[in-house]
């Protein structure tokens, strides 16, 4: 994986991810996934006093898509959820010193999976109505080039 030039931390990632499982009874719960490379990522979510309190992935995908998982999952842990919402795609990519132009997909599907838990918290105790729900798809980076 070293040759496609992934970083150590990417790799560190990867090899070692945090926050793995599933929260049964989660507060939030966000999918996102892109049809093209058949990647999926899941987020679970406890929330305690507006805080992310727990959080646990769980990713089909590459390698770039794990490590992207356990990477949002940390920088989330213990954050306002106001705080956690502006995390975005650039700063996943940015905490693991880079992606490879051909894998930046991956750090979209994870900052999403991130705010789509979050809004599905909100929805679920009332602060935003489901029709408020701003789906992050603007089309950057979606193609997932061999």
């Amino acid at each position: 994986m070293a040759q496609i030039g992934y970083s150590k931390k990417v790799m560190d990632h990867f090899m070692n991810p945090r926050n793995v499982g599933v929260i049964d009874d989660a507060d939030g719960y966000g999918k996102v996934g892109n049809p093209v490379c058949g990647d999926l990522m899941e987020i679970f979510i406890k929330v305690k006093d507006e805080r992310i309190n727990d959080i646990k992935f769980r990713t089909f995908g590459c390698g770039s898509a794990i490590a992207v998982s356990s990477m949002v999952t940390e920088m989330a842990k213990g954050k306002l959820l106001d705080e956690a919402m502006e995390i975005t795609r650039k700063d996943v990519a940015d905490e693991l010193d880079g992606l490879p132009p051909q894998k930046m997909h991956c750090s979209n599907l994870g900052a999403d999976a991130l705010h789509a838990a979050i809004q599905d918290y909100w929805v679920k105790t009332g602060k935003i109505k489901l029709d408020e729900v701003k789906k992050e798809d603007d089309g950057e980076g979606d193609a997932c080039p061999t």
